[in-house]
């Protein structure tokens, strides 16, 4: 497996899954038994709860787009750097659509296992993301 390969299979997952709305890309990219370290409240581990999570985002935030900023690869690790934005169309974990636009950035580290994503960190700006929709008070 070697790290261009590697940053092919994560460029993947954010232009096809992320971006295209093509979940069941997930059955060739991710392996069954995939480890979230960051999951939505009653998300679990496995390829399916991933394809959940995907879907979940792609209905609250459309159009949802990934900006790929930065991709870094050692071994069997590839990290993303990346902003995203998207609109709060529908309902997400229990809080009502507000239809308001975001933007926010984050970084992902994927582990890859037989050219396929096998665990994944997360970081994100999601105090940003709250205060744009509306969702919290930004300071004044």
């Amino acid at each position: 497996m070697s790290t261009q390969t590697n940053k092919a299979v994560v460029r993947r997952y954010y232009e096809e899954v992320l971006n295209a709305g093509h979940v069941d890309a997930l059955d060739e990219l991710a392996t069954r038994d995939y480890v979230e370290h960051d999951p939505l409240p009653g998300q679990g581990d496995g390829r399916d709860d991933l394809k959940r999570r995907a879907t979940t985002l792609l209905a609250a935030f459309s159009p949802l787009t990934f900006i790929i900023e930065d991709l870094i690869a050692e071994d069997d690790k590839v990290v993303v750097r990346w902003s995203s934005s998207g609109t709060h169309n529908s309902d997400f974990l229990g809080i009502a659509a507000t239809h308001r636009p975001y933007t926010i950035s984050g970084i992902d580290i994927h582990r890859l296992e037989g050219n396929q994503l096998a665990e994944h960190w997360h970081v994100v700006d999601q105090l940003s993301q709250l205060q744009q929709l509306g969702l919290i008070p930004a300071p004044a």
